[in-house]
């Protein structure tokens, strides 16, 4: 099962990143893929909630579902629901947020557990890891600087 995985270290407090990942329904302003975001289900940053995603490239919406949160060891997990532009099956992308306690800095780690037909594995570990999660951590990196 592939688990494409990205890390970085963000110059900012544990609790103001944290803040700002949590936000479900806000990942339009800091990810420049994401062209927007509606809630369509529940409540922003409860699990059930249901955010319906445009890429800014264009194409179908699809629904991410959040299915785990929690405050304490700063971390959530969000599923697909249905169609989604990567064409994967059985998607789970956890985001965790961790204090750097030396510096005051945060570190921060997003992966995927997903299933595709193995000839697309590569692209997309290439994909996930780079496009989506690491273009996500950079961005929020200089958001928050």
């Amino acid at each position: 099962m592939p688990r494409p995985y990205s890390s970085g270290v963000i110059a900012a407090p544990v609790e103001l990143v944290w803040a700002q990942l949590r936000a479900f329904n806000d990942l339009p302003s800091w990810h420049p893929a994401v062209g927007g975001s509606e809630l369509v289900e529940g409540v922003d940053g409860q699990v059930g909630a249901v955010r319906r995603l445009t890429m800014a490239s264009g194409g179908d919406p699809f629904d991410e579902k959040l299915i785990t949160l929690d405050d304490t060891i700063r971390t959530f997990t969000y599923t697909f629901t249905g169609a989604n532009p990567f064409g994967v099956r059985r998607y789970l992308s956890t985001v965790r947020v961790s204090p750097i306690t030396d510096t005051g800095e945060t570190f921060v780690e997003w992966w995927a557990e997903y299933d595709a037909d193995a000839s697309q594995e590569q692209e997309l570990n290439t994909t996930f890891a780079d496009g989506v999660f690491g273009t996500g951590i950079k961005e929020l990196r200089e958001k928050l600087a």
